[in-house]
């Protein structure tokens, strides 16, 4: 999305691509500062059992000491042998719930003799810091700006909440077990799209964050911060653990030729098979930062002077997303499940120019059954190396 804000008037802010230390003990300092620069804060905390987002007034409500094991159908949290603020993967939760919440009154319409007035709804663009996204969320928000903003349609309350994000990046430590952002070439490092980048370095007593900034409002929260010079030694220990993270991925996906693959394999057997095991829970839909399928309905009060317009996520695993005037046109869950993994990894790219999928691996640990996106696509890419024909009577 164009933000000319990140920019002064005479191109790029001179501090943008500087480096410098946070001390641990000073890391309040900058959460203060954020607060003091008008924003809100939303990030990491702990709350039932998982690291999700929400509101952050102090450190404390960080998961300071926690981190979390993940893998297909699986979610742990465990504590760390250290005390670090971010040594965690991502959890059920994505940035798409500020940006694109789940239930919105998008307007109200007031009777008025025989027609009717309509009063927008005001977006809640409060300044918000977001704190902790991760370079698959960064990768996540782009392609949501590319749904929202990125056509001659463009989404006013997407847009106003956009526009006043403070984006705080921090690079990946460590990989989930269900993470494949190498893979679709979305991480593990973030080097664009942020207004602060942190690495959290913890080595013996040592524990610092290398500050980078990425735009003039990430260069203005951190006036009166107490930050040092980075070194060389600063730098390569960052690079050194982007690295690390990127050789520890525990999944991987082969984007060669998926593309035409996926669309040339409609009536793969695969489908059937998972869609044996898929309980269309819309669980994958819900948990993944760039799906945005939603519905629309209309609530009127009692005596009809009044009817409210409210969006609210949907899913296209769900039968009656597809219904038409004659049923639904997609009425088994293999053709649900088709549906979506076909669109996410295959025709995203002739809508938007991409991949749909970020690699972040929530589909995979948040789907109650197991089923792993990276698998299907093996599956099916055997399928078609070894000839074997579509399944009898297709996908539906």
């Amino acid at each position: 999305m164009d933000r000319p804000a990140l920019q002064g008037p005479g191109g790029p802010h001179p501090d943008v691509g500087r480096r410098s230390v946070l001390g641990r003990a000073d890391f309040s300092r900058l959460l203060a500062s954020i607060r003091t620069a008008g924003y809100r804060i939303v990030g990491p905390t702990v709350r039932d059992g998982a690291i999700v987002y929400g509101p952050i007034e102090a450190e404390s409500d960080l998961p300071v000491g926690w981190t979390d094991r993940q893998e297909a159908g699986t979610y742990r949290l465990e504590r760390r042998a250290d005390g670090a603020l971010f040594g965690y993967n991502v959890g059920p939760h994505s940035w798409k719930k500020y940006l694109f919440p789940s239930r919105e009154r998008l307007f109200t319409a007031h009777r008025k003799g025989a027609s009717f007035s309509i009063d927008a709804e005001p977006a809640d663009d409060a300044p918000t810091a977001y704190l902790g996204v991760r370079a698959c969320e960064v990768a996540a928000i782009r392609i949501q700006d590319r749904v929202f903003v990125g056509g001659a349609a463009v989404d006013p309350g997407y847009a106003a909440r956009r526009r006043r994000v403070l984006l705080i990046a921090v690079q990946c430590a460590q990989a989930g077990g269900t993470c494949f952002c190498v893979s679709m070439g979305t991480g593990p490092g973030v080097t664009d799209g942020f207004d602060l980048a942190l690495t959290e370095r913890i080595e013996g007593d040592r524990h610092e964050f290398l500050v980078e900034v990425g735009s003039e409002r990430g260069a203005q929260v951190l006036v009166g911060v107490p930050l040092r010079p980075a070194d060389a030694d600063d730098v390569a220990a960052m690079v050194a653990t982007v690295d690390r993270t990127a050789r520890s991925m525990g999944r991987t996906l082969d984007q060669n030729g998926i593309h035409d693959l996926l669309l040339g394999r409609l009536d793969d057997p695969e489908w059937e098979k998972v869609g044996e095991r898929c309980l269309a829970c819309t669980n994958c839909t819900m948990a993944c930062p760039t799906c945005f399928c939603h519905s629309t309905e209309e609530v009127p009060n009692l005596d009809a002077s009044q009817v409210e317009r409210w969006r609210r996520w949907d899913s296209c695993f769900n039968l009656g997303f597809s219904e038409l005037h004659t049923g639904s046109v997609r009425t088994t869950i293999p053709s649900r499940y088709r549906q979506w993994m076909t669109h996410k990894l295959a025709s995203w790219f002739d809508q938007f120019g991409s991949s749909g999928c970020v690699g972040c691996g929530r589909c995979i640990t948040w789907c109650p059954v197991g089923i792993d996106l990276t698998a299907e696509v093996r599956a099916i890419r055997s399928n078609a190396a070894a000839g074997r024909p579509p399944a009898a009577g297709g996908s539906g």
